[in-house]
């Protein structure tokens, strides 16, 4: 599995930290930048990390700025990216098991590197759950194709099903 980073000069010291330990996890990675601490702007990085992944060319992205809420939203600007910035391990998986997250974001004014750690690896290992979730992931892709017809479709097709 391939797995994109990228950050801006606020997320730049933690991305070597992460990228290697992904690395040990048995991941192949590559690093889309910000090479420098110099200063920059998240969604150079959010939307390259973004791309590589919608594409297909990544299996999933990893992206980091200082509170991961801005360059979340830069990569949730591509269509098919479902980014979650989140700050603990239970949200990490859950972002992925119920909403089929493919992209992470951190921030690392807001979590340390141990912390880090712990959400990309409990992200990493979840896996989407599909079922009663995946109708929402239609919507979304409905939502991204800019197509009201399909969503409305997909609410009306599932009115009444609702078991949660």
């Amino acid at each position: 599995m391939k797995i994109a980073f990228g950050s801006d000069h606020v997320g730049y010291e933690l991305k070597p930290t992460l990228i290697k330990y992904v690395q040990e996890l048995g991941y192949e990675t590559y690093d889309f930048g910000t090479y420098s601490k110099q200063r920059t702007d998240y969604p150079i990085y959010g939307k390259k990390v973004g791309e590589v992944v919608a594409r297909g060319d990544y299996d999933l992205g990893i992206i980091i700025c200082g509170t991961g809420v801005g360059i979340s939203l830069a990569a949730n600007k591509v269509p098919g990216i479902r980014a979650a910035s989140v700050s603990e391990p239970y949200s990490a998986a859950l972002s992925r098991r119920h909403n089929n997250s493919n992209i992470l974001a951190l921030g690392s004014r807001v979590i340390g590197s141990e912390m880090a750690k712990l959400i990309v690896k409990s992200w990493l290992e979840s896996q989407f759950e599909g079922g009663r979730h995946q109708r929402r992931i239609d919507e979304l892709t409905a939502e991204d194709e800019h197509n009201e017809t399909k969503f409305d479709r997909i609410v009306k097709d599932n009115s009444g099903q609702y078991d949660d």
